[in-house]
Parts: structure tokens; C-alpha cells; sequence
């Protein structure tokens, strides 16, 4: 029989993909709490709490105090330049966070833990292959650990590696997506890379649906699941379609930027969630740009 949990504790509330779940908690009338280095702005129906995930005791006294049915680990530093600088914040920003969340929630009797994992892991794992970038690296150690506390502890985690998530309410406007998106409607031609390369396209609210199928489903406990299309599609597509949607006759400047050493193409096996979770992606890639163009131009429509 399953038990839907009641209290949600969200850590990187304050993120792209944190702040879609949160607000789909907060709808579904769920009790929620969420993390963030910095005090946000007051939210009806969410208990904020400031804290450096990266530190153990931190960590720990806000999941001893919420003591959550379910931890929806979103909180991390997703960037994906090759630099060695990148080494030691990737380990404190996603490594040691994660490990410090599921020690915490060790301690809380029957608290899930869901993990945002990435496509990026697929890299790397093959014999002889290395990852792709600190980021790839720190993912693959993270899953690594969730697997550890999984067999140790008997901690009931879920790992979801995302694929390219889009959407409306991306704070980040470097992405791609809201890069392209902006300069378009400025009527500014976007400098890009090749755009050859194929990446799979998840849409804001299916992601969000993966992740809460993932803090409930019975079978899903232990599994680590690719959550995508299994249809890649390239940058270049991404961007026509995004210029298609506006109607636009500006051109991006391809090749401007230098393709990154290493990029993969990213493609998930849609198969197990689907299996253990129940999920598919239910928006196509055209009808989510739709909604992500019509978000953006609001906004610029109401600051003009």
C-alpha cells in the first residue's frame, strides 16, 4: 500500500528546477520546506531555511528540525566548462552536499531522498572512459554514494538523472534556451557554437512529475533512472524551432563559440522509469518552446 509523504523538504528551492517543484508542492497542498544559501522572499505555503549545504552541521540541525518524509535534492552548481578551477567547487557544491543530505536523512525513520542526477553520468562510465568535465565528475561520485548509502544504510534513495531540462522561470539566463530566447525577441543574433550537438530535451513540468513519482513509487527505491525523451535533438533544431515560434528573421551566428572539448552527444533509456515510475514525457519539444517563448515575451512585454 502506498503512503504519499506529506512533508517535503526541497533543497536549491530558489533554482530552476527547485522552484517548479515547489510550487507543484505547494498547489498539491503538500507541507513544504526549502533551502537556500540566501533568505528568499516570503512565499505562501513554504518554510525557507538559509544553509551551506556543504556543511555537515548545517545540513544536519535543518533535517533534524523538519525531519521531511521525502528530500528532493536539487541543490547543486551546474556548470559545464572543463576548467580544473571548477575541480574543488563541484566537489563542496554537489559531492559533499549530497553525501551530507543523505547522512542527515539517514537519521529521519523512513525518509526518502531523491537525487538529481544527470545524463552527463552516462559519459564516463564505459572502461577506459573518463568523465566529460568537473561536473560529469561530481555526478557520477554523487550517484556513486547514493549507492553506498543505499546498500550501507538501507537509505531509501531514488537517483534521477535529468536530461537538458527547459522551461519558463529559468533564473539562469546564460542556459541556452533563455540565451537564444532573449536575443531573439531583442532582435539580437545569438553567438553559438556548431550546435551539432544532440542533447535530450525535458520540459520543466514533466521533469517535476519524474521527480514526485520518484519520492512515492515502492518500486523506484535503489533504482537510478534516465529521465528523457530517448530522443535526442540538436542545439541547432532547438534554436530553428525557437526562431520558428517568434517569427523571427535574425540568424544566429554559428560557430562563434568553440565547441567544448569532450561534449557528448546526451540520450536517456526511457525504459526504466517508465517501468518503475510510471513516467513518460508527456510535452514535445515544439509545444514546450511554445510555452517558454510565451513566458519570456510576457516578460518583456510588461517591463517595456
Amino acid at each position: 500500500m502506498r503512503t504519499d509523504p506529506t512533508r517535503h523538504l526541497v533543497t536549491g528551492g530558489r533554482g530552476f528546477i527547485g522552484r517548479h517543484v515547489v510550487r507543484r508542492l505547494v498547489a498539491n497542498g503538500a507541507e513544504v520546506h526549502a533551502t537556500s544559501r540566501s533568505q528568499p522572499h516570503a512565499q505562501p505555503g513554504v518554510r525557507w531555511w538559509c544553509a551551506d549545504l556543504a556543511d555537515a552541521k548545517a545540513t544536519a540541525l535543518v533535517v533534524r528540525r523538519v525531519r521531511p518524509d521525502v528530500v528532493v535534492h536539487l541543490a547543486s552548481r551546474a556548470e559545464g566548462g572543463r576548467s580544473l578551477a571548477l575541480v574543488g567547487p563541484m566537489l563542496d557544491d554537489n559531492l559533499v552536499s549530497a553525501v551530507n543530505v543523505m547522512a542527515a536523512a539517514a537519521d529521519v525513520p523512513g525518509c526518502r531522498v531523491v537525487l538529481a542526477g544527470s545524463l552527463e553520468e552516462h559519459a564516463g562510465l564505459e572502461p577506459g572512459e573518463g568523465a566529460s568535465s568537473p561536473y560529469a565528475a561530481s555526478k557520477i561520485a554523487t550517484t556513486t554514494y547514493a549507492t553506498l548509502f543505499r546498500d550501507l544504510a538501507r537509505l531509501p534513495v531514488v537517483v534521477a538523472r535529468l536530461g537538458m531540462v527547459y522551461g519558463p522561470d529559468d533564473p539562469n539566463a546564460a542556459r541556452l534556451v533563455p540565451h537564444v530566447v532573449e536575443s531573439l525577441l531583442g532582435g539580437v543574433a545569438p553567438a553559438l557554437s556548431s550546435g551539432t550537438r544532440r542533447l535530450d530535451w525535458v520540459y520543466a513540468d514533466d521533469a517535476v512529475d519524474a521527480l514526485l513519482a520518484a519520492a512515492v513509487e515502492p518500486r523506484a527505491v535503489g533504482r537510478v533512472l534516465d529521465i528523457g525523451t530517448g530522443e535526442p535533438v540538436s542545439i541547432r533544431v532547438v534554436v530553428s524551432l525557437i526562431a520558428d515560434v517568434l517569427g523571427t528573421p535574425v540568424a544566429p551566428r554559428w560557430g562563434r563559440l568553440r565547441d567544448r572539448p569532450g561534449d557528448r552527444d546526451l540520450v536517456a533509456d526511457p525504459g526504466p522509469a517508465c517501468e518503475y515510475l510510471g513516467w513518460r514525457a508527456r510535452t514535445n519539444l515544439r509545444t514546450g518552446l511554445e510555452r517558454t517563448v510565451a513566458w519570456h515575451a510576457l516578460g518583456t512585454a510588461a517591463t517595456a
